[in-house]
């Protein structure tokens, strides 16, 4: 009869355990999708970053007189460089988008620069890029609800906790005027 009821036992401990590993593994998955998530974002947003400094050069060479607004790329441009985690590259990247939003408007009074084809292709570039942005945060953020709603709930919440699964922040632009991506029109 003991050993029955030790047999039990070491079954029961091994299904139990083999449970626990499942929700251990559900939230390095779900994790994981976060982690690449973010990967995708900070791709996209490099690929935009590269781009601006042809944009700008090609701008100089038409808006001689317009140096405060070149430069607010520019500016906005470095301080996404220097942006950690969700929270700053949000606003870097809200920040950078106003900033585009200005020199887009701007480069609108000058006809030979709307006229330039590497100009345009490189507005469609951003815009195509832009696009993607919006998209991966998107996907992100989705990523984010999917992995905060499974370590929350019970009984993965009881497994989180102790192995330091910590809540994903959601990527939030704080200014509704910076929310939209830059809009090209020539």
């Amino acid at each position: 009869m003991g050993i029955v009821l030790l047999i039990a036992l070491v079954v029961a401990a091994v299904i139990a355990a083999g449970y626990l590993v499942g929700i251990y593994n559900q939230l390095v998955q779900v994790k994981v999708n976060v982690d690449k998530s973010w990967a995708n974002i900070e791709v996209l947003e490099k690929q935009r970053y590269d781009e601006i400094p042809k944009l700008v050069k090609v701008c100089e060479g038409y808006m001689q007189y317009e140096r405060e607004t070149l430069q607010k790329v520019i500016e906005a441009r470095s301080r996404f460089l220097q942006a950690k985690g969700p929270a700053d590259m949000a606003q870097a990247s809200a920040d950078l988008g106003g900033a585009l939003k200005s020199l887009f408007a701007l480069a609108e009074a000058y006809p030979d620069l709307k006229a330039n084809t590497t100009m345009m292709t490189l507005m469609e570039e951003l815009t195509s890029t832009e696009n993607k942005v919006a998209f991966a945060r998107q996907a992100y953020n989705d990523a984010v609800m999917a992995y905060n709603t499974k370590r929350e709930t019970f009984p993965t919440n009881l497994i989180a906790g102790p192995f330091n699964f910590a809540a994903a922040e959601l990527f939030v632009i704080e200014k509704p005027e910076q929310k939209e991506a830059p809009k090209v029109s020539f």
